[in-house]
């Protein structure tokens, strides 16, 4: 699985969803296309971001089938690795969104 951190997003969520479709998609799709599952990391945001995030995890699942895609919410490396490790070990989890604080399940 290949981890993506996307890092420099502004904080409103409509101009966030333009630099990423701008400048990460592209990037992301290259990867899927090259055959390796992606994990895309995002620094975390309040809900105002879910449902473009959500967007991006379920339509580039869809597009990228057989690959696997998630999106995860999260910061600091072990929280990372962590989540990163349980999504290379389900291989039935694609086009998900994942929040989380590094103290256990993100934010409801």
């Amino acid at each position: 699985m290949k981890r993506v951190v996307v890092d420099d997003l502004p904080p409103e969520p409509l101009a966030a969803a333009g630099v990423f479709h701008q400048h990460w998609l592209p990037r992301v799709e290259a990867i899927l296309e090259g055959g390796a599952n992606v994990m895309v990391a995002l620094a975390p945001a309040d809900h105002t971001h879910r449902e473009w995030r959500r967007a991006i995890a379920a339509g580039l699942a869809r597009a990228h089938a057989p690959r696997r895609v998630n999106v995860v919410a999260g910061e600091g490396e072990l929280l990372l690795d962590v989540t990163e490790a349980y999504l290379a070990a389900a291989p039935g989890v694609t086009g998900q969104y994942l929040e989380g604080d590094g103290t256990g399940a993100g934010a409801t």
